[in-house]
């Protein structure tokens, strides 16, 4: 009885506590697919969508925009998609994977991403196509190499990448890591890491502009959040947050 007696009260008690309070909000997972150019800033807005909402927990799959599209035809759940380029939004469209029209929420334009202190004295794009450089860009389906593809055409300048990576973060870590001494990525992956490499803005860039669209998916398992995130990024608060690493507005 010694021992029983104790436990008991403490049961009463923490069953008083709970009927005295609120009720514990749900558990809740929300599955975004996003760019892998959004990681920092995505990361930001899913904490403080988590703080809007309680027990909500955001769940971040941060590649290329094709990849996740793949994903998604191939039957992964997700609830949010957020691509860096309609055209892989396109294609999420036409395999009948979304749930409404997708929103253009932010534009981005590429950059020359290279070692602190600008070692190779690089100035421009022209730059990247003199021997002796090491250049890493993204594969030709993945918006970046898309738009590096674009820009290279249009300029005529003909470059001979090292590597084609599978996202722009994978450039961004060569030139990093010192494996290549330059690299196309987005002006905000480079603004992101300021403190580990350099920018090198060009003027081609502007005839290469990515517009980033944002839909809920279809089947989305949690759908009424998604609407609601999807919502967040379009407002003021997505808005500021996207800008103070560069991404312009649509």
């Amino acid at each position: 009885m010694r021992r029983v007696v104790p436990a008991l009260l403490a049961l009463a008690l923490g069953a008083t506590a709970c009927g005295s309070g609120e009720p514990a909000a749900e558990a809740k997972t929300l599955t975004v697919f996003a760019a892998a150019s959004l990681t920092e800033s995505f990361g930001t807005l899913g904490k403080r969508f988590e703080a809007q909402n309680s027990g909500v927990t955001v769940k971040f799959s941060f590649e290329g925009s094709s990849a996740l599209v793949q994903k998604l035809t191939q039957g992964a759940k997700a609830d949010v998609f957020a691509s860096a380029d309609q055209a892989n939004m396109d294609k999420a469209a036409k395999g009948e994977l979304l749930d409404g029209q997708p929103s253009v929420f932010a534009t981005n334009r590429l950059a020359i991403a290279v070692g602190k202190g600008n070692p190779k004295g690089i100035k421009g794009l022209a730059d990247l196509a003199k021997d002796g450089l090491t250049v890493v860009v993204c594969a030709p389906q993945v918006p970046c190499g898309s738009a590096a593809k674009k820009v290279r055409q249009s300029s005529g300048v003909t470059l001979k990448p090292a590597s084609e990576e599978q996202d722009v973060k994978s450039v961004l870590a060569k030139v990093q890591s010192g494996d290549a001494d330059a690299g196309l990525v987005y002006v905000t992956d480079a603004t992101s890491v300021a403190a580990k490499v350099d920018k090198v803005d060009f003027p081609e860039a502007a005839g290469a502009i990515n517009e980033y669209p944002i839909a809920v998916v279809k089947d989305a398992p949690q759908a009424q959040l998604a609407g609601l995130f999807r919502d967040f990024v379009l407002g003021e608060e997505g808005k500021k947050e996207l800008a103070k690493v560069g991404f312009g507005t649509p």
